[in-house]
């Protein structure tokens, strides 16, 4: 059995090393020697993801549960843990000091460090995760505590990085992708479509290892990642280069994955979280309107008012956030569902069936009422008379999909192109922020926004943001973060990246100040997006080809 300590220095050695190619040898090494039941977890642990996406288990833990676990385990004051932090900027470094002058509290001496496996972390985190009602904050700390009067100092600085799963040892998604492929000597891109089609890198690294890959497919009750759209150059060049077109509105709503197993019905949000029991009139809809047995079905759940025009997008999230009085909510808002794709049918993917095909089957299984409306045509005219309707119903504008194109889950291509009539925004993390002045002085007042690295897994900050926010905003907004807050420095502190705001700009310009090496001019809050993940913010990679658009840019600008 593979002990924590082994993992631990693992991820030393991996933060240690700059190349990315040195980092995917490493793991690789560590992973070609894992059990099965171990390799279901690690992968997942190196990108610092204790449970993958879809899972009904849920951390939950922020820095107040770690600092507090951190305080008992190590039998110090909260002072002491908030002047380290303010040192060293990095909750994992202040477990490893706070480690090694321990005072252990309640669970007896110092135990040596290989007493901790892989396996009895995760258990623990499991248990953590389960936790709920009204003693669920102290069973998560008593956990957590347990953990940390067990582990030794390196142990110490991993854990801590996990409990708030921000490992910081640079490997994303790319990096364990490659790690797997090399480890069970497979091709990374049947590495990369396993995991589009799981969500579960553990499970794809225990079928890597069985030499089952291709086995893995689309499975009801368990979520995939939604295919998405790319912004297009407009109706003419889209259609040049489509030729005809399926012809869509581009709802104002919030994009759900729907599993329908007989007479059970699960929701899943574009961040691919249950939220069934926030969407009831969704749940009957579909038991009422869909005839198929088993199915997955792609759509958005629009609030409309009552002269029929979306809703502003804030009310929507309302309900998806709701876990309590959900029918009063959903009397206030009620949702609509528009269902426009088709993923699973009856017992077998139909993913790569043309959408053409797949149109088809969903137009035979799902009932007119719920059905969103599509028209095939090759005239840009038409294609424009429906733009111009989509806007004055009051939504974003269209979708122009590729009647051939498969179902590509978690890609974005211009097999789907959205056409609208303002600039594209971006989607950032919120990786920081600094206290107001004045009347303002106890609210956060502007965010520090970054964009992803795909194969680092890092963050690299784009700029601030101060621009569209009112007292009222400011006040929504300093709850949320109040207990995501990782380190506070005078005017500054360091959030815990879970938020993600849509962002509007003037212009991308190239800057030095920033990691990304880019930054935005005149950045304004456009919304939380309370239904993406942080696996949904934009990359860097995106800001780049952003800035190359910019003005006629060309790819050597």
């Amino acid at each position: 059995m593979t002990g924590f300590s082994s993992f631990a220095e693992l991820c030393e050695h991996v933060e240690g090393v700059s190349g990315s190619l040195q980092k995917i040898d490493l793991v690789a090494a560590f992973l070609a020697e894992l059990e099965e039941a171990e390799l279901a977890i690690v992968p997942n642990l190196v990108m610092g993801v204790v449970f993958p996406p879809g899972s009904d288990l849920v951390m939950g833990v922020g820095p107040s549960i770690l600092y507090e676990a951190l305080g008992r385990a190590c039998g110090c004051s909260p002072d002491t843990i908030s002047n380290m932090l303010r040192a060293t900027g990095d909750p994992g470094l202040v477990a490893e000091q706070l480690a090694q002058r321990r005072r252990p509290i309640g669970f007896g001496a110092f135990v040596p460090q290989d007493q901790l496996s892989v396996i009895d972390v995760h258990r623990r985190f499991v248990d953590v995760a389960r936790a709920s009602g009204r003693r669920s904050q102290d069973i998560k700390v008593k956990n957590l505590q347990f953990l940390f009067s067990q582990a030794s100092p390196l142990e110490s600085r991993y854990l801590a990085r996990l409990a708030i799963e921000d490992l910081r040892i640079g490997v994303g998604e790319g990096g364990v992708r490659d790690a797997l492929a090399k480890a069970f000597s497979t091709p990374a891109g049947e590495v990369e479509r396993g995991y589009n089609l799981t969500n579960d890198m553990g499970m794809v690294a225990v079928n890597a290892k069985r030499g089952t890959l291709t086995d893995l497919s689309v499975t009801i009750n368990h979520p995939i990642k939604m295919m998405l759209a790319q912004l297009g150059e407009g109706i003419p060049a889209a259609m040049a280069e489509m030729g005809s077109a399926a012809v869509e509105w581009k709802y104002d709503g919030a994009r759900v994955q729907i599993h329908k197993d007989g007479e059970q019905v699960r929701i899943y949000s574009r961040r691919l979280e249950n939220v069934t029991s926030s969407l009831p009139e969704i749940v009957s809809a579909v038991g009422q309107e869909v005839t198929a047995e088993t199915a997955i079905l792609d759509g958005e759940a629009v609030a409309l008012g009552d002269n029929g025009r979306p809703l502003p997008f804030q009310q929507i999230l309302k309900r998806f956030r709701r876990k309590y009085k959900v029918k009063k909510l959903a009397a206030e808002i009620p949702l609509t569902l528009f269902i426009f794709d088709l993923i699973y049918l009856n017992g077998r993917s139909v993913i790569d069936l043309s959408l053409t095909d797949r149109r088809k089957l969903l137009s035979e299984i799902c009932g007119p009422r719920l059905l969103a409306e599509q028209v095939v045509s090759d005239r840009p005219e038409r294609v424009e008379e429906i733009y111009q309707s989509a806007l004055d119903g009051g939504h974003e504008g269209i979708m122009l999909k590729n009647p051939a194109s498969v179902y590509a889950p978690g890609k974005r291509g211009k097999n789907w192109l959205k056409i609208k009539p303002v600039m594209e925004t971006l989607d950032l993390v919120v990786i920081g922020a600094r206290w107001g002045e004045g009347r303002r002085a106890t609210l956060l007042g502007s965010y520090r926004l970054a964009c992803r690295n795909l194969e680092s897994g890092t963050l690299l900050d784009v700029g601030w943001v101060a621009t569209g926010l009112s007292d009222e905003t400011l006040a929504e907004l300093t709850e949320i973060f109040k207990d995501l807050i990782v380190v506070e420095k005078a005017m500054e502190v360091e959030l815990k990246p879970a938020v993600i705001f849509e962002v509007a700009y003037e212009e991308i310009q190239r800057s030095p100040n920033y990691s990304s090496g880019y930054a935005l001019r005149f950045p304004r809050l456009v919304t939380v997006r309370d239904d993406k993940s942080l696996e949904d913010a934009d990359t860097i990679d995106r800001v780049v080809s952003l800035y190359k658009m910019q003005r006629g840019r060309n790819s050597t600008a």
